[in-house]
């Protein structure tokens, strides 16, 4: 779920990439979302990482992965969300770090604390 959504969209195109991305995924159109990935995509998250934009989208079908979405700051092509991250039932308070570059995102730094997704394995 996106809040404020009117707030969020306001005057940045790399904002609305991320955003449609991140809606399309809430979605579980994986194939929509990867239109906003760019082929070369690096990914650094804290439970691993990964090249490349299918391998991206692979693991965000593989996991299930939503976000709720509280917040969104823009600057020129970096763009950083504060969201709640749900993911097997758990849900964790995270921000992501999205670069986009020539209308697609090709980089992307996630932050959480992982304890909660990790309890019960």
């Amino acid at each position: 779920m996106i809040t404020d959504d009117p707030i969020q969209r306001a005057g940045s195109l790399a904002a609305d990439t991320v955003l449609s991305c991140v809606e399309a995924v809430n979605n579980g159109d994986y194939k929509e979302a990867r239109t906003f990935v760019a082929d070369n995509m690096v990914f650094v998250g804290v439970m691993g990482s990964s090249d490349g934009g299918d391998a991206y989208i692979d693991y965000l079908e593989q996991k299930k992965i939503r976000y709720q979405v509280h917040k969104v700051f823009a600057n020129g092509d970096d763009v950083c969300l504060l969201y709640d991250l749900l993911m097997g039932g758990r849900s964790v308070y995270g921000c992501g770090w999205y670069h986009v570059k020539d209308g697609k995102i090709n980089m992307l730094r996630v932050v959480f604390d992982p304890r909660p997704m990790l309890e019960g394995k």
